[in-house]
């Protein structure tokens, strides 16, 4: 087919226009009526076997049977009806010299015959199945010579798409079809399967080379250059098409939104049998869209003189260190490697290459460079999940590939995460991930393919995987620029909190180190602000944090002092203290549960009569302070309650001042002043509790993980751990008493503001360590718990807290300047996709333009495809500009060259970010 595809391709572009119908349709032979003009066009143009259908319908056959009175429909093939096909004429017109094409004795395959008409044997086309035949009947032949099965072009498109939706095999797609003409097997057919899937890729490479314009080049297929027909991201910076002129004079401060984003992976589930050969099954692509050029792949590893495989010094990389031992028996391709766009997700021309034994470096360094193959850009960000290792030693190894790969480098490699890497948004580099899922379930297939035929079906669906990337950006990049908007004022805000409750001075040197560290993040000497200076795990120290946390709750347990004369003050503590031994009580009420043993309950029962005689105690203090409370207490211990609803001491209603605000019974305020203060410092106290247990918590864990193995020792830490949560849940239970508290005296009192520092505690969202997300997100995303936002946080000397609140400030300040770089690369990306999307189209109207000079039905067709492909890109340039309105700026419009044509216009389009 390869000596004949510009023919095939010029042909399928001439029914871009009216095809054979060119003359006949042409002004001044068609009917003026727009009915008959209609009637004749659809007539034209119906393929003739549609015809004869139509006919048949018409007089239908029928069959008499004697068993059975009337007739009945009987199915006959439309050859035994008589049906002949003859090519090169129009419907209804009859040839005068025709000749049958080849001779078929098969009782269900359509004779068909060309035409020998003088008119026609002067035709310019060689080839007689091209030579208005098979094409004017929207049918594509099999063969080149003497073609005797075709598919119409409907039913090719109709598997093309089909194959990129659901991932159907041919196999799967050829078989419905038959048993949609036979589904008993009493007529069993010939199997056309082989020839059905050599159409299907010649199919799919027509398309490829269509819709990349290769009908335009005078050089033709053959000159089709390496990636040309692969499908391009047009939001990621492609120069002279979608970035300014100037665009190498941005200013220093602005160059990284120009940036190229690059993510590289590999798939092991896209393997290849050892199934035929590249001589016998060679691809109808040489490197022309996402595979790399196959000869010269192959030639490089050949000639690979590097000893084996570097191991990696990183823990878990099997990618690397296996490399050399993967399983490839009975494989020629283990897998794939690719690179990708880390941004938008789409695969990159040249990109892609199979692997013979695991990810080793050589083949993706070729595919690396490879992508990279005629790319100008300044700045290069590369995700690799082995990149630690990876970027070793890669310009040294590039010297040995071939000099057109070859890259004019002056780069820097960090190890670090794109969260806290300066200038880079919120680009994940997962891309590649993402789009296994689309593409994996073609395995099953492919890897039973010859080496070309494999590679054609995974550039073809690599490119529709691109196309609809493409055609989505405008809801993508809305999407992505709605989000981004949001996180970025919420972390700003978030930042701004927690940047307030600390000191200016102790900021101001974080901020300097930060930005030392941002600046040469590969040296050194500049200690990465991210990681901990202060490593407080060990055996010791965790027991003296449990011995510490002890001796506080001895200090301010149970020992309350009752005296004649006693103070308000001293009352409303004492009446606090009270509520929280009744919780703790509970507490240990419910660790003993419904089947505790007599011993158990007996202390249970001794220190419920101990916290009686407390109560009972303060209550009669009570009498004096506030004597209305007795007449609550009348009601519920009045003859109308049960004996047998007894209320236990840790039940009992204590009635403390901020209890009876809702009650309609007086209270002295200076009694309700005195629980405002009392209970604003318990709040204080509370979280000050839960955060001490949450940090000793988030110690032991580190400790258990590092230190700690076998049952035993892991039993005993266990127990510790249970004993912290314990505690941090009292903190909690302590610290909400003390907010519905508050809540009840601050209307009466007239406190405002309170609540702004003191917030609901809520325990799956609030109660974690400062370095622990909320359940569901990333670092990118995660914001610190509020209770480590309350004023004087930062006064705490401990030095494992000011390193904690070092390393959480920098990574808040990280936070919110990685969205709001992501909102300023969404706007430079909408401006981009719009830029490209206008420069292709006038790249297509110019091959409108051309092709609009010449007469003949092949220029009408050319002319009109690059028509329809220019209006494309406008609509959706148009469509994409509407839904993007209210998020660019107006110097970010688009006509013919992008805006910016000064440092000035740079500055107004993408503002400086107001963070420190």
């Amino acid at each position: 087919m390869t000596k004949d595809r510009d023919l095939f391709l010029q042909e399928l572009l001439r029914h871009e226009g009216r095809g054979t119908m060119y003359t006949i349709l042409s002004a001044e032979t068609v009917a003026p009526a727009l009915h008959d003009f209609a009637v004749e066009i659809a007539s034209a143009l119906n393929c003739a076997a549609v015809i004869a259908l139509l006919q048949l319908i018409l007089k239908t056959h029928y069959k008499s049977d004697p068993g059975v009175d009337g007739l009945l429909l009987h199915a006959v093939s439309l050859k035994k009806l008589g049906l002949r096909v003859q090519l090169g004429h129009p419907a209804g017109e009859r040839c005068l010299l025709p000749e049958r094409a080849f001779t078929t004795t098969s009782p269900s395959l359509i004779p068909m015959g060309f035409m020998r008409s003088v008119w026609i044997s002067v035709a310019v086309r060689p080839l007689r199945h091209i030579q208005d035949s098979y094409f004017v009947q929207l049918w594509f032949p099999a063969t080149t010579t003497d073609p005797r099965t075709a598919a119409t072009f409907r039913i090719l498109e109709q598997y093309h798409i089909l194959s990129f939706e659901s991932k159907c095999s041919g196999y799967e797609f050829y078989h419905a079809v038959a048993r949609l003409s036979d589904n008993t097997g009493l007529h069993p057919r010939k199997d056309h399967y082989e020839a059905f899937m050599r159409m299907v890729r010649e199919w799919r490479h027509l398309k490829m080379l269509k819709r990349a314009g290769r009908g335009y080049d005078l050089a033709g297929v053959e000159g089709t250059g390496s990636g040309e027909c692969a499908v391009i991201c047009p939001a990621c910076p492609q120069p002279g098409k979608n970035l300014p002129d100037n665009w190498h004079d941005a200013p220093k401060g602005k160059r990284w939104l120009y940036a190229l984003f690059l993510a590289i992976d590999a798939n092991f589930r896209l393997k290849r049998r050892i199934v035929s050969k590249d001589s016998v099954d060679p691809g109808l692509s040489r490197g022309w869209a996402y595979f790399v050029e196959e000869t010269a792949y192959k030639t490089f590893l050949q000639s690979y003189s590097g000893g084996p495989q570097q191991k990696s010094t990183c823990s878990s990389h099997n990618a690397v260190n296996m490399a050399d031992t993967k399983v490839s028996h009975g494989l020629a391709a283990t897998g794939v490697g690719t690179v990708d766009c880390a941004r938008h997700n789409m695969k990159l021309p040249n990109g892609v290459g199979d692997l013979q034994k695991g990810e080793r470096y050589m083949n993706m360094d070729f595919l690396f460079f490879s992508s990279l193959r005629g790319r100008y850009v300044d700045t290069l960000n590369v995700s690799y999940d082995i990149a630690c290792q990876w970027h070793k030693n890669l310009w040294q190894r590039m010297s040995t590939m071939p000099l057109e790969l070859h890259l004019d480098h002056l780069a820097t490699f960090t190890k670090f995460s794109f969260n806290f890497s300066k200038n880079v948004g919120r680009t994940d580099g997962e891309a590649p991930e993402r789009g296994w899922s689309n593409i994996n379930p073609v395995a099953s297939s492919t890897k039973e393919m010859g080496p070309g035929s494999r590679r054609d079906t995974l550039d073809d669906h690599f490119g529709d995987w691109n196309w609809k990337k493409v055609v989505g950006l405008g809801a993508t990049l809305l999407r992505k620029m709605i989000e981004a908007q949001e996180e970025r004022g919420a972390h700003q805000t978030a930042f701004q909190e927690l940047n307030d409750v600390l000191a200016p001075e102790t900021t101001e040197a974080w901020k300097v180190e930060i930005v030392s560290w941002e600046e040469n993040p590969n040296d050194s000497l500049v200690a990465n602000p991210f990681e901990a200076k202060v490593i407080p795990v060990t055996q010791a120290a965790v027991r003296l944090e449990l011995a510490k946390l002890e001796a506080s709750e001895l200090l301010q347990g149970t020992d309350v002092s009752m005296h004649a004369e006693i103070s308000p003050s001293i009352f409303i503590a004492s009446g606090i203290d009270l509520e929280n031994e009744q919780r703790r009580l509970k507490v240990d009420i419910a660790k003993q549960g419904q089947h505790a043993t007599n011993t158990q309950m007996g202390t249970v029962q001794r220190l419920r009569n101990a916290l009686q005689r407390k109560i009972d105690t303060w209550q009669r203090i009570q009498a004096l302070y506030t004597p209305a409370v007795q007449l609550l207490q009348s009601r519920v211990e009045s003859p109308s309650h049960s004996t047998l609803d007894i209320i236990n001491p840790e039940d009992s209603q204590l009635w403390l001042p901020s209890a009876l605000c809702s009650k309609p019974i007086p209270c002295d305020r200076r009694l309700l002043t005195t629980e405002w203060e009392l209970r604003y410092a318990q709040a204080g106290d509370a979280l000050e509790e839960i955060r001490q247990s949450l940090r000793l918590r988030d110690y032991m864990y580190t400790f258990k993980r590092n230190w700690i193995r076998g049952q035993s020792a892991n039993t005993r830490v266990q127990n510790a751990l249970s004993r912290v949560e314990a505690r941090a849940t009292a903190g909690a239970e302590k610290y909400r008493a003390a907010r519905v508290a508050l809540s009840s005296l601050a209307p009466i009192l007239g406190e405002v503001g309170w609540d702004h520092k003191y917030k609901v505690l809520e325990r799956k969202d609030d109660m974690r360590g400062m370095s622990v997300p909320k359940r569901g997100d990333s670092e990118g995303r995660r914001q610190l718990s509020w209770i480590w936002l309350v004023e004087g946080v930062g006064d705490d000397e401990d030095e494992v807290v000011q390193d904690g609140l070092r390393v959480e400030w920098c990574k808040a300040r990280a936070r919110a300047m990685r969205w709001a770089e992501e909102v300023e690369l969404l706007q430079e990306e909408m401006r981009r996709v719009t830029c490209f999307l206008r420069w292709h189209a006038s790249w297509w109207n110019q091959k409108t333009a051309e092709q609009m000079l010449g007469t003949t039905a092949d220029d009408e067709g050319l002319g009109a495809y690059a028509y329809r492909q220019a209006r494309l890109r406008d609509d959706l340039a148009d469509c994409f500009e509407n839904k993007w309105a209210a998020h660019l700026p107006l110097t970010a419009a688009c006509n013919t060259m992008c805006p910016a044509d000064s440092e000035a216009n740079l500055d107004l389009y993408l503002p400086e970010l107001p963070l420190p």
